[in-house]
């Protein structure tokens, strides 16, 4: 698995990050074990989780952490805590009341705290706030970052799922006061689903050197390969993604990415996975999986890059608005 510098930074992570919001949720202790020592194998140092999996269960609040107490356990029954790159992140919420949520500086330093609790560590290599929270002023939350940092309770600071004039704040806020300084931008990314990145965040992390961590980059599982026409597919997420992709040109996209793969035996996934990593603004594609097999499937795709041409013909059956091409051509 080839290692890249995340953002300008100079910390070296492997180009594809083990994502852990199913862990506690789809994927019980034992297997979520199982994947992370496979992930760990094959050369992957990067795992992402963040404090509010899995709240969204039956258990409710009573479910967040739990993602984090499972990789907490595993790292100090492995005790690799050194060698690897540990991010979470911090905004939803985690309890009742008018502060059970929210990036204040009061909530931002207590979850920070609960993290490193249950993730049993002395520092969080990498600290994101996980969407915006346009009620809390931009420098209040930086400033509690900074702090954050200056303590060494975290290595380095970035943003998710925000929108990119909020990013372009935040850069700017930080430099304006001297605070630490967001070195990595998270966005949800894939074939079919290019525009909320592509257009404006995009072209502002290649200019100011984020790292881009993407997540969902196979659209929810649509470009796993086991959704085709006629297939019925039961899984937790089925309807949501037959709703938003199971259509003409969604199924043409899997019929494209299925004939280049063949061409370098590879699958349906995978070439979606070279689509991404062939993009140079990307650091690495989040992957998630339930078992080791998933987790191999996905690890096929390392190193595995498209010509051009192949490029191209992906970008044809995704393309939006008219005229538009991708920042890299």
């Amino acid at each position: 698995m080839e290692y890249r510098q995340l953002g300008r930074t100079g910390l070296k992570v492997s180009e594809f990050c083990l994502g852990t919001m199913q862990f506690g949720w789809t994927t019980d202790e034992a297997s979520a074990v199982q994947v992370m020592d496979a992930f760990v194998n094959a050369g992957g140092n990067f795992i992402d989780t963040a404090d509010i999996y899995t709240t969204w269960g039956p258990r409710g609040l009573a479910a967040g952490g739990e993602s984090e107490e499972i990789i907490g356990r595993w790292l100090k029954a492995r005790g690799n805590r050194g060698e690897l790159v540990v991010a979470t992140k911090v905004r939803g919420r985690m309890s009742q009341g008018p502060n059970g949520e929210g990036l204040s500086r009061r909530r931002v330093i207590a979850c920070c705290e609960d993290s490193l609790r249950r993730l049993q560590t002395e520092h969080i290599d990498l600290y994101q706030c996980h969407w915006v929270d346009l009620e809390t002023p931009i420098d209040e939350t930086l400033s509690a970052l900074d702090d954050l940092v200056r303590s060494g309770k975290v290595r380095y600071i970035g943003a998710s799922n925000y929108p990119a004039w909020r990013l372009m704040e935040a850069l700017w806020q930080s430099d304006r006061h001297g605070y630490a300084r967001f070195v990595s931008y998270q966005p949800q990314y894939s074939l079919m689903e290019r525009a909320g990145f592509e257009i404006e965040a995009m072209p502002l992390c290649r200019h100011h050197g984020l790292g881009v961590i993407p997540y969902s980059p196979l659209a929810c599982g649509f470009l796993s390969g086991k959704y085709r026409r006629g297939v019925n597919v039961e899984s937790i997420r089925a309807g949501e993604v037959r709703e938003l992709y199971a259509h003409e040109r969604g199924f043409a996209l899997i019929d494209e990415l299925e004939r280049i793969g063949r061409a370098h035996g590879k699958t349906i996934a995978q070439t979606a996975f070279a689509w991404m990593l062939t993009n140079p603004v990307v650091t690495a594609p989040i992957i998630g999986a339930n078992d080791g097999r998933q987790l191999q499937d996905a690890l096929g795709a390392a190193g595995y890059r498209l010509s051009p041409a192949e490029m191209e013909s992906l970008h044809a059956l995704t393309k939006y608005p008219k005229n538009w091409r991708p920042i890299w051509d």
